[in-house]
């Protein structure tokens, strides 16, 4: 038997797709070059970039199963130490808040973190990527090219520390 349009029963909906892509939007971009425009005629070497990520997840609306994902990267770059010495001055800081807004059609409920923590956060990183890449290149420096993520590592390893700092909590 076959999955075609025509083996369906007449008036029946085609089932909808498990995770849905509403919206995909950049909430919050800040990009700061303290030390302009001196910076640009005194940096001699690339700068070390140092970078935060975190992903979150929230409910839209109670009672729906319409989620926003948000994907922060925080990107700061300082000049390079010589010599093993004190951390630079700020070069530049860029931070992205890229989010989207998810629909999860029959998804069972332990699978509902899974999802909006890797499974989101993967669809998303290729444009906060780029974002990124393109907002430094744009502030006069060389674009800073994120690695691609383990989300799911990055999910197991939150679980792990949530899971340990319940544990070791007092009972009252």
């Amino acid at each position: 038997m076959s999955d075609s349009p025509a083996a369906q029963p007449q008036g029946a909906k085609p089932a909808a797709p498990p995770l849905v892509i509403n919206i995909q939007y950049i909430k919050d971009l800040s990009f700061e070059v303290p030390g302009a425009p001196t910076i640009y005629t005194t940096l001699r070497a690339p700068p070390r970039v140092d970078i935060n990520l975190d992903v979150q997840g929230r409910r839209v609306h109670e009672g729906q199963n319409v989620f926003e994902v948000t994907l922060a990267i925080r990107a700061e770059a300082t000049e390079p130490t010589t010599n093993g010495g004190a951390p630079g001055a700020r070069v530049f800081l860029a931070e992205l808040s890229y989010s989207g807004v998810f629909t999860l059609n029959n998804v069972p409920e332990n699978t509902v973190e899974p999802v909006l923590l890797v499974e989101c956060p993967r669809i998303l990183f290729p444009f906060a990527r780029n974002i990124l890449s393109e907002i430094t290149r744009d502030g006069g420096f060389p674009p800073v090219l994120l690695q691609p993520i383990d989300f799911l590592s990055l999910w197991q390893s939150r679980r792990a520390q949530q899971q340990a700092s319940v544990a070791a909590a007092p009972r009252a």
